[in-house]
């Protein structure tokens, strides 16, 4: 299958968030990881502040393939902590940017031949000094993301200076109309900011097909589990 990513997702408590958040697992950690991401999730922002949720953490890694995740999940300790809420294997259909563990042919292109569900993933190492300039900018691209037809849920991560938001779609259609067309403009306005003076000193904006989809989250900012089933009935297709 050549390189593949994963989204885990789990609310594990205020103190093993802060814990676990700081335990990032490195290549060479685990057999055929190539790159991870730990963080602490919010929900997408719309006109306020929303703090962070410690208790709900995230880890996105890039692998070798799906044998590499069957063991993290089978015997690593995190793996073991993030076993109880949602999870996603996704292949990579293109990226713009760069990011480490990404393969290195892939597209850049903004269309692909897959035209089902997917998983968007905007990964930054964040330059500090436009901080305020980069929250001020991506708060209207994410008040857009949330009510954008075809996005199905989505959250923010962040541990300084890495931030992301990882958004669910019900067809590639739909996220690059939010993306990428003048009729939302929030989305391509946070493009052009970022290209005139870019907001963080390694970022990558990346398109990835789901084929592996299971478990939910509960509370704030929820993921129904028929949510994740209705992807992946979509993603065969």
């Amino acid at each position: 299958m050549g390189v593949v990513a994963s989204v885990h997702i789990a609310d594990v408590g205020v103190a093993n968030g802060l814990r676990l958040v700081t335990r990032t697992p490195k290549p060479g950690s685990v057999a055929g990881l190539r790159h991870a991401n730990l963080a602490i999730a919010a929900p997408l922002r719309t006109g306020q502040a929303v703090a962070p949720t410690p208790s709900r953490i995230a880890l996105i890694a890039f692998w070798e393939g799906d044998d590499a995740i069957d063991r993290f999940v089978a015997s690593h300790p995190l793996g073991a902590k993030l076993a109880g809420g949602w999870s996603a294997r996704i292949t990579p259909l293109r990226a713009y940017g760069s990011w480490p563990g990404l393969p290195d042919d892939l597209s850049t292109s903004r269309t692909t031949d897959y035209h089902g569900p997917a998983v968007v993933l905007t990964l930054g190492r964040l330059r500090l000094s436009q901080a305020i300039r980069f929250m001020r900018t991506s708060q209207k691209a994410e008040a857009a993301a949330r009510v954008a037809p075809g996005m199905l849920w989505g959250t923010a991560l962040a541990r300084p200076p890495f931030v992301a938001t990882c958004s669910l779609w019900e067809s590639t259609r739909a996220l690059s109309t939010y993306a990428f067309a003048t009729s939302q403009p929030a989305h391509p306005h946070a493009i052009d900011a970022d290209r005139a003076k870019p907001f963080h000193h390694q970022s990558a904006f990346v398109r990835l097909r789901p084929y592996d989809v299971r478990g939910a989250l509960a509370g704030g900012n929820p993921l129904p589990e028929y949510v994740g089933a209705q992807v992946l009935d979509d993603a065969r297709q």
